[in-house]
């Protein structure tokens, strides 16, 4: 009869305790999402904000115990699926796990374990893009598949579809990685990824721009593990990577879609779509209504990207911390931020300011789509505005010299006119407190190819490319841009981010093997290839200053110049030869009696004339 008891006791204490470790379990499951999902120690922000959603895990107290971590505060938010934990983290270059404790009645129900990591040494100290680099820009489902098990995955919304211009192709990352011999053998030193996060949209996914997972990298371009792989195995090779963030809308289909936080966690929430009118100098209009500044800013871009609320402290402290997370945990190299404008602009002031106090020498470039020079010079470091806005933002895409590099090559020559434009555009360099760190690229992923823009003018064409690899700025150049890829829809973005030959098994051409290419697009890799690897030796056109001359008989001049190294390059944009008299530029040439010409290696003399063929770009280094 006692043994009977003691069994049966026994039982019910292991079903008992069963039961209790069920239930913690149940409990530990109700967190759908913990984000950031680790830190690290040592950062120069020691402060961390993290959001926890589960169901009704607002009606928990937190409590944490550990001498690594305070618990500064616990924010209870209008849905009680979230909570906010703000804590602070202690010095110590050591890794640290440390539980979350989520009580009710005075005692843990369950715990959740968060992670800090120990930094990299030399993490803060990264060095960002500048002069010296030239991006390659990749749409990464468009230039290689080098995994088609991932082409489909399973519960994703969209699945492949290659026929399709606006269909998912299969690139990833595994393509990416298996070619970066070929982009560092043209002479590239970083790469620019259009947006690799999940984007688990019903249709047109493939660009990224539509974030569903801030911390997931999209599945059909690979894991997280392999972004950063990608990261370390570029960065062995001389090749940083840059990182394309969005911070001013997300995809319809983000998991808080469904369940936000609170009800200004996205503008214009409760009404849904509402389009911006994209009236960007509603920013910076003295006389401007505050109507019109508030829909260009709330305003979403299109009805599946909500537009996020920057003014609302959880969602900036969110988004910066993310940028953080990203830089720390792949090693970037640089962020090209989308739509720079169009966010709360103070917003955007915390957001490139947290991340150059974080990492005093990274590089940040914003993407702010305008001709006029003077709204583009608005946002960037060191302008003194008359509103008073300052930024952290050093560098941004430079629109407006691409348009006049296209008007320049495709116009008639006039006084104000051909390749003049180039030259009155550079000489409002003024506007910029520091136009050198400006990108400068001759098309990208959202304007039809410049092989197209040019009228499919070879020569045009080479003198484009010379000048963007000549002039003052960062140089970016779209993946095919140095084949020729063309298009025959003026932008339309399907074919304009076509597939890149060689990345598909089967491809009849590849540029990889330069197998099926034509002649002109064979020169074109070579010319292209030729003045990528001489650029990335030369610290005179990477660094040097630059001085230009008003351009006469359709010919332009300029210098770039450091220390005793120099470069002279002259684009005869003329149908006709042109004989050159040296005496003019006699200041920059001193006592120079020769140079190199880049493209062809013959030696040059710098006497009293140079003869320049018609329609012809020349580029001379030379030393005093």
């Amino acid at each position: 009869m006692f043994h009977q008891i003691e069994t049966g006791f026994f039982r019910l204490l292991c079903t008992g305790l069963l039961f209790i470790a069920c239930t913690s379990m149940l409990f530990a499951q109700s967190i759908e999402h913990i984000e950031p999902p680790f830190w690290w120690r040592d950062m120069q922000n020691p402060e961390l904000q993290i959001m926890v959603h589960g169901k009704d895990i607002g009606k928990y107290r937190v409590h944490i115990d550990n001498d690594a971590v305070d618990l500064v505060a616990v924010h209870q938010v209008a849905n009680p699926n979230y909570l906010f934990i703000d804590i602070r983290i202690a010095p110590g270059n050591e890794g640290q796990t440390f539980d979350i404790e989520f009580q009710q009645d005075g005692k843990t129900t369950f715990t959740q374990p968060y992670e800090l990591y120990k930094r990299k040494p030399g993490s803060a100290q990264r060095k960002g893009f500048d002069q010296s680099d030239v991006m390659y820009l990749i749409t990464p489902d468009r230039f290689a598949n080098g995994d088609p098990s991932n082409d489909e995955v399973a519960g994703m919304k969209e699945g492949l579809n290659r026929q399709e211009g606006y269909g998912r192709h299969g690139g990833d990352i595994a393509g990416i990685i298996e070619h970066l011999d070929y982009i560092k053998d043209m002479g590239f030193t970083a790469i620019w990824l259009n947006p690799v996060l999940e984007n688990d949209q019903q249709k047109w996914s493939y660009h990224g721009y539509a974030t569903t997972d801030y911390y997931k990298v999209d599945s059909r371009f690979g894991s997280n593990e392999e972004y950063a792989n990608l990261s370390r195995i570029a960065g062995e090779m001389g090749i940083k990577v840059i990182m394309d963030i969005i911070v001013n809308h997300c995809g319809s289909e983000h998991w808080w879609m469904e369940d936000p936080p609170m009800d200004d966690w996205i503008n214009y929430q409760e009404q849904g779509f509402v389009p911006t009118n994209h009236r960007k100098t509603t920013l910076l209009d003295p006389y401007g209504a505050p109507s019109d500044r508030e829909k260009m800013v709330k305003g979403w871009f299109v009805e599946s990207m909500p537009d996020l609320n920057q003014r609302n402290p959880f969602m900036s402290r969110y988004l910066i911390q993310n940028t953080i997370w990203w830089i720390e945990y792949a090693d970037l190299g640089g962020i090209r931020q989308d739509t720079y404008s169009y966010p709360f602009r103070d917003f955007m002031t915390d957001w490139t300011c947290a991340i150059m106090e974080e990492y005093p020498d990274m590089n940040i470039v914003g993407e702010e789509w305008f001709g006029d020079i003077g709204t583009l010079a608005y946002w960037q470091q060191g302008k003194d505005n008359p509103d008073g806005y300052t930024s952290c933002l050093r560098s941004l895409m430079d629109f407006p010299l691409q348009v006049k590099l296209v008007e320049a090559l495709n116009q008639e020559e006039g006084f104000e006119d051909g390749i003049t434009r180039l030259y009155l555009q550079l000489g409002t360099d003024y506007h910029y407190p520091a136009p050198e760190e400006l990108v400068i690229f001759p098309d990208n992923h959202d304007m039809s190819r410049i092989w197209h823009q040019l009228n499919r003018d070879f020569d045009h064409w080479k003198m484009a490319m010379a000048f963007i690899l000549t002039t003052r700025g960062v140089p970016q150049i779209y993946y095919g841009t140095e084949i020729l890829m063309d298009h025959e829809k003026p932008g339309d973005h399907g074919t304009i981010r076509s597939d890149f030959p060689g990345g598909w098994k089967g491809d009849k051409v590849n540029v990889f093997t330069r197998d099926g290419l034509n002649r002109q697009q064979q020169e074109a890799l070579e010319y292209t290839r030729k003045l990528l690897r001489w650029r990335k030796g030369n610290k005179a056109v990477q660094y040097g200053s630059l001085m230009h001359y008003v351009p006469e008989d359709g010919v332009y001049v300029y210098f770039r110049s450091l220390d005793q190294k120099h470069v002279m390059v002259v684009l005869n944009k003329s149908h006709l030869g042109r004989n050159i008299n040296l005496d003019r530029f006699r200041l920059n040439l001193g006592d120079a009696e020769e140079g190199i010409n880049v493209l062809t290696g013959e030696t040059i003399h710098l006497g009293n004339r140079l003869h320049v063929s018609g329609q012809t770009a020349v580029i001379i280094e030379y030393s005093e």
